[in-house]
């Protein structure tokens, strides 16, 4: 189980972009990166591949390493680790480390 996932509001650790905040909008597991709304903009020059498409400079985020972000609890509004619970019937959530909340 993930301890960021899709959705989540994280905050950059190190890099550019130290401090900001943003949501997920993507996991790419296989990389151990996430890309987040509003960080790691990066300029891409885009070539027209059929008639009519246009051409130009765009600007999008670009994966960050998951240990470059670090999960903001909804509950208390702090930067925190997150741990596991696995419940009786074997289901895992993840929780806060510092209020001890369920995250999930």
């Amino acid at each position: 189980m993930a301890k960021i996932k899709v959705g989540d509001e994280v905050i950059v650790l190190s890099g550019k972009d130290k401090g900001k905040r943003g949501k997920v909008i993507e996991r790419i597991p296989a990389e151990g990166k996430v890309v987040v709304e509003g960080v790691n903009i990066v300029t891409r020059h885009i070539r027209p591949t059929r008639r009519g498409q246009e051409s130009g400079i765009v600007k999008k985020e670009a994966p960050l390493f998951q240990s470059k972000v670090m999960l903001i609890c909804p509950r208390c509004g702090k930067k925190t680790r997150v741990g596991m619970r696995i419940l009786k019937t074997g289901e895992k959530l993840r929780y806060c480390k510092k209020c001890k909340e369920v995250v999930d």
